[in-house]
């Protein structure tokens, strides 16, 4: 039978969907987050994860949509079929592809990871910007880092705009989130060396060692790494600027120093 068509943006549904995307209150409040863009979706199904409801609008669906709908109905996952205007109001972007998803949270706690020995990890503190995030999170996953830590204050790992900006590598790389003291501890119980960024160390990221086993850490847009982070580093590095500018993006200081680990591995 097929599904009525939900066709008001003011549709209470919808109006769930649109509170999730935009508020983190929501989200953690009932544990859902929002999965939009195919390549996001595709990745979001590979890894394992199951939707609640997908909303679809087919006037905006091609061919790889049309795939992922037929994927979906045979997992039986409830799909509801949305106007294009009522679409909108869940979609952010025109190129979405006709499909949002609505996924329960998973287990992001540090008892969820396990890395292997030895472990290559990516923490960052207090992270403002979802965007970065996501940057950080293509670049564990391009690199090969075991699992990626969120601490401190900042944004979520289910903001929809992290998922966005990681191309749904989200869903590849193990995540967890944990107050500062609980990160450092379940380093430091592991043997993990840590590796804080930090401008005002002496030593440039390139000439320590960053074999073994090894946590990168880097600090917030802002105001950088705390003093706990600062006074609990195994080692501090810096990344060499020469020019006006006295610090680099967050997302790009982070892959720096991740393919810094990749490359010694190599060699």
């Amino acid at each position: 039978m097929t599904p009525p068509l939900i066709q008001s943006p003011q549709n209470p549904r919808i109006k769930t969907v649109a509170r999730l995307l935009a508020n983190r209150r929501h989200r953690d409040r009932d544990r859902l987050a929002v999965v939009e863009g195919l390549r996001e979706i595709r990745r979001c199904l590979d890894a394992g994860w199951t939707p609640r409801e997908v909303y679809v609008c087919e006037e905006r669906l091609n061919a790889e949509g049309r795939e992922l709908v037929g994927r979906l109905a045979e997992a039986e996952v409830p799909l509801l079929r949305v106007a294009p205007a009522a679409y909108a109001r869940i979609a952010y972007r025109e190129e979405s592809g006709g499909l949002v998803l609505v996924v329960p949270y998973t287990d992001t706690s540090l008892a969820g990871l396990s890395p292997p020995d030895p472990a290559f990890l990516v923490v960052v503190e207090g992270a403002e910007k979802p965007g970065n995030v996501g940057a950080i999170l293509r670049a564990a996953d391009a690199a090969g880092v075991h699992g990626l830590i969120l601490c401190g204050e900042g944004t979520d790992l289910h903001n929809p705009n992290v998922i966005r900006a990681s191309l749904g590598t989200r869903f590849t790389v193990p995540c967890a989130e944990a107050p500062t003291p609980g990160v450092i501890a379940w380093l430091r119980a592991r043997g993990i060396r840590t590796v804080a960024a930090t401008p005002d160390a002496d030593r440039v990221y390139t000439e320590v060692d960053l074999t073994g086993s090894v946590a990168v850490v880097t600090g917030s847009e802002a105001r950088g790494l705390s003093g706990a982070w600062r006074q609990a580093a195994d080692l501090r590095v810096r990344i060499p600027m020469f020019g006006a500018a006295d610090s680099l993006n967050l997302a790009t200081a982070t892959a720096l120093l991740l393919y810094e680990v990749v490359r010694q591995r190599r060699e």
